[in-house]
């Protein structure tokens, strides 16, 4: 197993349940195929661009192992989410 790390930034208008979920939701897609490791939650941060419009994004960074193909898988399902903004995986074992 490859060890990764993904960011991503939630929509700051949610509610807390819906940010939670979603949250639960990445940690979910990580454990059918892998195992989460570590997840901190930095909260409502100012972004360094505008995004949607946006000034501030809710930061939250998941460690997590898996085989190769779950980065594509979370990637493809992150891209599709209404409630993520942006986010990148970076494996943490190539050098």
């Amino acid at each position: 197993m490859t060890n990764y790390e993904v960011m991503f930034i939630i929509d700051p208008a949610l509610e807390d349940a819906v940010k939670d979920e979603t949250i639960e939701t990445v940690k979910g897609i990580i454990a059918a195929q892998g195992e989460v490791g570590e997840v901190d939650v930095w909260g409502l941060r100012k972004l360094a661009y505008p995004i949607m419009k946006k000034s501030e994004g809710y930061y939250v960074v998941i460690q997590f192992q898996g085989e190769t193909t779950l980065p594509k898988e979370l990637d493809r399902r992150l891209k599709i989410s209404d409630n993520v903004i942006r986010h990148i995986i970076v494996n943490k074992d190539e050098k």
